[in-house]
């Protein structure tokens, strides 16, 4: 489906149109008209299906009109709409979508409200929520504090947005995401997306949302493009594997990702002993800090960036040469979710895994995901021999988390004319996430 045969209205279609998304994800096209009628939605879709701009577009367009799904006008000075975000980044990326769909729309304001920032933010995030900002793109501490000093009246907000529910939940914001819905009008819609749907976001489902449309888009597997291998090592010869690695040719664009920020420390600091030009990015950062990381990784001034899954999550990076997992993944998805930094926009990648006795039997869990054996690399000759990859049943399993995978937006011709842009210089094209 084309978004031309959509609702959407043309302020929308004329944003899309400047950013050449023509065709809609499987995602957007069965959100959309539910959204569009008043409808609940509870979506099982992973990051990177588009799912950023099947909520946000329904609901500007709506905005813009100026009439909610009943046609009854929105309040003013007001936030309309609220939506929820586990992580920083992660909001900072639906601020970045959001001002690229809005481009077109004349009194539609926005906010992103989260932590790890200074009292002038806090400031302006305040001014913000008293005067009603349209949207507001929240991480739930931080929101949880401005509700607690007055900040931010809920009682006439008429979208409730839950991303990456299943995510919130891990990290316990479960009773801060309960909190606020009860300050929110019976009236509200409630649009929920999750990773995966286990028992406690079944539950949290049943309590948020009334009679909604189900969506479900299935998991999808990794890019043919990334060539998969793994050493099977010991712990302790990881290192020596890295520096192997590194020492083969001129690396550049490297994620490495461990799911422990103090081994993410701990590499940084070994790759600094070998003149690896990295930076680091784990929780432990201030949110300059991270911010500062980032610009100086998407802007080439370093080579590799060693970082906790949160990255796999929150940011879009295309040129990624090269993956390297230095543990293996206790979910199968957030193994999708890594590999699929590279590969991006018709490029090529590889994703190397160090899979030690301890991750065996999780890599084994990704192999029979992936229903294939991924290639299994000698070790360096230096380093020695390492351990038979034989996989020992466990009698417990971990919790599933979310993953992420990209989608490029559809690549037919659009069958209708073009559209003009009424003069204006289009914003820079926000990924669709």
């Amino acid at each position: 489906m084309y978004f031309d045969e959509t609702a959407l209205n043309d302020n929308i279609l004329d944003a899309l149109y400047d950013m050449h998304f023509d065709e809609c994800t499987p995602i957007q096209e069965q959100t959309i008209s539910p959204m569009l009628q008043g409808r609940d939605i509870l979506g099982v879709a992973q990051t990177g299906t588009g799912k950023t701009a099947a909520y946000l577009l329904p609901v500007l367009s709506l905005l813009d009109d100026g009439l909610d799904p009943h046609d009854q006008p929105f309040p003013e000075d007001s936030i309309n709409c609220l939506i929820m975000s586990p992580t920083r980044e992660l909001a900072q990326q639906i601020d970045q979508a959001m001002e690229g769909f809005s481009y077109y729309l004349d009194g539609i304001s926005s906010i992103a409200v989260y932590g790890g920032n200074d009292g002038n933010r806090y400031d302006q995030e305040q001014k913000s929520l008293k005067q009603g900002a349209s949207v507001v793109i929240a991480t739930p501490g931080r929101f949880i504090s401005h509700m607690q000093m007055g900040n931010a009246d809920l009682s006439r907000v008429s979208f409730f947005i839950l991303d990456e529910a299943d995510r919130m939940l891990d990290m316990g914001f479960s009773d801060d995401i309960i909190t606020i819905a009860k300050e929110l009008p019976p009236t509200v819609q409630t649009i929920m997306f999750s990773a995966t749907m286990p028992e406690k976001i079944e539950q949290l489902a049943k309590t948020l949302l009334k009679n909604p449309v189900q969506v479900k888009i299935a998991v999808s597997k990794p890019a043919e493009k990334i060539q998969q291998s793994a050493f099977i090592c010991y712990q302790n010869q990881k290192n020596a594997i890295l520096k192997s690695i590194f020492k083969a040719g001129d690396l550049k664009r490297v994620i490495i990702f461990s799911g422990k920020k103090q081994r993410v420390k701990d590499i940084f600091h070994d790759l600094k002993q070998m003149n690896v030009n990295c930076g680091a990015m784990h929780s432990d950062l201030t949110q300059a800090e991270r911010d500062d990381v980032m610009y100086k990784f998407k802007s080439g001034e370093l080579d590799v960036l060693v970082a906790t899954d949160i990255v796999a999550r929150g940011i879009d990076i295309d040129d990624i040469q090269m993956v390297i997992n230095y543990d293996v993944p206790r979910d199968v998805e957030d193994y999708v979710h890594r590999i699929g930094r590279t590969a991006r926009a018709d490029r090529d990648g590889v994703a190397y895994t160090l899979v030690s006795n301890e991750d065996m039997w999780h890599f084994k869990k990704i192999e029979e995901f992936l229903e294939k054996e991924i290639t299994k690399n000698p070790l360096p000759e230096e380093i020695g021999e390492g351990p038979e990859y034989k996989v020992v049943p466990k009698t417990s399993r971990t919790t599933r988390k979310g993953h992420r995978y990209t989608r490029k937006s559809g690549g037919k011709s659009k069958p209708s004319g073009k559209r003009s842009n009424n003069g204006k210089k289009a914003k820079t094209t926000p990924k669709q996430g």
